[in-house]
């Protein structure tokens, strides 16, 4: 997909520079490649992909860091790398972490960190609580049992640290319910006028 396309799609959510809009394209290419192959993502046409998946993520990214500088990022759950990459793209100098227990994703995930020459990233194979380090932004999305993945989310987070969740508005309440230690901001809804928000909260 060229990049003034890319660019037009993501309006909504994020302007970006040439560089990444050409980054953006690479990204999707590999996407379509390996999903050919494997279910990186229910999402098959570029369009969606480009709204819906780098939207939705950069449309966070760029919230969250405008909010304050990120020395380390761990992306737990990462699969086709959202919303961890467009994290890694917006900020240069912190230090990525794409948390992915399924073998054949991180393999992806390996792959598309090199294409893109991404220096502040890397891929850890295996599940959120084997890893041992923690961050000052955890970011988490589209992940299978929530409610099991969300206390280890806080977990990786340091105090003061922040947890940002990308979910449906159903699941905000469960969010609220779960983790009261976290000191939660009040939704915000994505652009795209789905019922997806982006919910952030600070690790007491």
């Amino acid at each position: 997909m060229d990049t003034s396309t890319i660019a037009q799609l993501l309006e909504p959510y994020i302007q970006l520079d040439e560089q990444r809009l050409a980054a953006i394209s690479k990204y999707i290419d590999l996407l379509l490649k390996w999903n050919a192959r494997m279910n990186l993502t229910a999402i098959r046409g570029p369009e969606e992909m480009v709204q819906r998946h780098f939207g939705e993520s950069f449309f966070a990214a760029n919230h969250v860091l405008s909010q304050g500088r990120a020395k380390k990022i761990i992306d737990l759950g990462s699969g086709a790398g959202f919303p961890g990459v467009p994290f890694a793209m917006m900020a240069s100098e912190a230090e990525v972490t794409l948390i992915e227990s399924n073998q054949k994703k991180a393999t992806f995930l390996r792959e598309l960190i090199f294409l893109l020459g991404l220096k502040n990233t890397k891929a850890f194979v295996g599940r959120g609580e084997s890893y041992t380090q923690t961050a000052d932004v955890v970011t988490m999305r589209a992940v299978e049992s929530f409610a099991k993945a969300l206390p280890l989310v806080v977990q990786l987070a340091e105090p003061e640290g922040r947890v940002v969740l990308m979910i449906s508005s159903a699941q905000v309440a469960e969010a609220l319910g779960l983790e009261e230690k976290v000191e939660w901001s009040k939704p915000i809804a994505m652009p795209d006028g789905h019922s997806r928000v982006l919910l952030i909260g600070k690790n007491k």
